[in-house]
Order: structure tokens, then sequence, then C-alpha cells
């Protein structure tokens, strides 16, 4: 048994695979939802994303998409094991799924690591982390295309791939983009990057103030603690 938000949240993992980071807690803490809005997951994993999210906002309706089913169904009662159940999971290839419904937001981790690196020796996490030739585009748009006019797409991306990233947002016809650095210390060249980007937005880029994860001493900064563990917003 695992837990998000310092105990708030209940989130089982499987011994196998891919294990949850600190990404989906800083992307649910990015989305600015409101009770009642529709969220959509790309790439959901075990949940920790919605979960999170909708631990801040109670009411979301959430729909996270994933194409292992094991890890499907582990969100599934992740979510029972939270009482959330306005969140759902669906076992489906993002980049094929199509809806009628429409979603105020949508958001992703998607995974980033080059086909060429050392692969894992866990397929699931192995297909968790590594990005096929055209990823960015494929999800950017996938994500887009169900989202009503001035929905919100949202990506957690390592910063060596944030330009790639912005340009498959803006691509997917989402404009007024926006980038916040996530740094690992101060001083310290950002690792990970916040992306949002608005279904026909037409505002120019901003670059916004970042947030500093650690201490010097490895330990979280108080503005990463009230995120992290008290489950606070990060606004975009």
């Amino acid at each position: 048994m695992s837990f998000l938000l310092d105990g708030r949240v209940r989130h089982d993992q499987p011994d196998w695979g891919h294990r949850t980071g600190i990404e989906p807690v800083l992307l649910a803490a990015s989305i600015p939802a409101r009770p009642g809005e529709r969220v959509l997951e790309g790439g959901t994993g075990t949940g920790a994303a919605l979960l999170c999210l909708a631990h801040r906002v109670p009411g979301i309706v959430g729909l996270g998409l994933e194409i292992d089913p094991a890890m499907a169904t582990l969100a599934s009662t992740n979510a029972a094991a939270n009482a959330m159940d306005t969140l759902d999971f669906l076992v489906t290839d993002l980049t094929t799924w199509r809806t009628e419904a429409r979603f105020d937001h949508a958001m992703a981790n998607p995974p980033w690591h080059a086909p060429a690196t050392t692969a894992s020796p866990h397929a699931r996490k192995d297909r968790a982390k590594r990005a096929a030739p055209g990823l960015f585009a494929a999800w950017a748009a996938a994500l887009t295309r169900p989202l009503r006019h001035r929905g919100t797409l949202t990506l957690v991306i390592a910063a060596a791939h944030a330009d790639a990233a912005l340009a498959a947002i803006g691509a997917g016809g989402c404009g007024s983009l926006a980038l916040l650095p996530l740094w690992s210390r101060t001083g310290n060249p950002a690792r990970l990057v916040l992306l949002r980007g608005v279904k026909g937005g037409r505002g120019p880029f901003r670059l916004l103030p970042g947030l500093v994860l650690h201490e010097r001493d490895g330990g979280f900064t108080a503005e990463a603690q009230c995120i992290l563990r008290g489950g606070a917003a990060l606004p975009l």
C-alpha cells in the first residue's frame, strides 16, 4: 500500500514496471479545473494525476486513457479506494481513440526517452518512458481534439524536449502557450517544465516564474511541500 499527498490519497502501484514520481502530482496541481468540469488524461498509468486533482477539486469528472490493461485496472481500484466515483479509466490507445464527448481540460506526462536509449528489462516500464518518433505531435493532437473551445492542454515534460512539445501543442490547435520551469535547486538548470496551451488561444507566449523543488540539503522547499504534500495548486 502506498500514498500520495502525505497520506491524503491512497495510490497502490505494482511491484513491476514504471514507478510514479513527482511529475503527475505537479501536473495535477497545475490544472485550473473547477467542480463539475471534465478532465481528460492521456497515459494515466495508475491514475496518480487524476487522483491528486480529484482530491484538490472534488466533483471533477475525470477520464484516464491507458494502453496497459493491468495499469488501467489498478487505476480504477485506486479511484474506488479513495471513493472517487467520478473518475473512470479506459483501456485504449490515445492516438486512435475517438469520442463525441467534450472536455474542459486535458493533461499528460508523455514518454520522452529516445528510442535509441538503453531499454528497460521491464516491458511495461519501457513502454511508459520511451517516445516513438512523432509521439508528441500525436499525443497533442489526440488530447486537443476533444477539448472545448478555450479548453486547456497541459503537459509535464523533460526540459530538453520543451521545444518539440511546444511545437506539437501549437500544431495541434492550441495557442496562448506558457512554460513554467521546475528547478531541482536554485542555480541549476531546469530538468522539468510544465507546458500549457489553450485551444483556439491567440495570446503571446509566456515564460512564467518557476518553482524550485529542493533546498541545498536535498529536502523539498516550502513551496514544493505545499504542492507535493499539502495538495496546493500550482497556477500557470
